[in-house]
């Protein structure tokens, strides 16, 4: 009981730090960071796909197949919000431009 408590403790110490560690990321950086954050998602995608191959009983391959669509779901999300803000620091001649083509 003792051990389960800790953990807990510990996760929402993390959560806290997180949110405050985010929250003071200015907008410039946020790029950047959603980038290295989309490649560990490619890695966690990797991982879960693995642990679903090598799965040995069925609900073992349910958890490991909604592991797989949620990682992809969050790393295409990831790429879409990337693209989104890399458009936000292309000027307006560079939107037309793209568009004539």
């Amino acid at each position: 009981m003792t051990e389960s408590i800790a953990l807990l403790t510990i996760f929402v110490l993390a959560a806290f730090v997180g949110v405050e560690v985010i929250s003071k990321v200015s907008s410039t950086l946020h790029t950047p960071l959603m980038s290295g954050a989309n490649a560990i998602h490619g890695v966690i995608l990797v991982g879960a796909i693995i642990v679903t191959g090598a799965a040995d009983s069925a609900i073992v391959v349910i958890v490991g197949l909604l592991a797989v669509v949620l990682a992809t779901v969050n790393m295409v999300g990831g790429f879409v919000v990337t693209d989104r803000m890399l458009e936000m620091f292309k000027g307006p001649g560079a939107r037309k431009k793209e568009l004539h083509k």
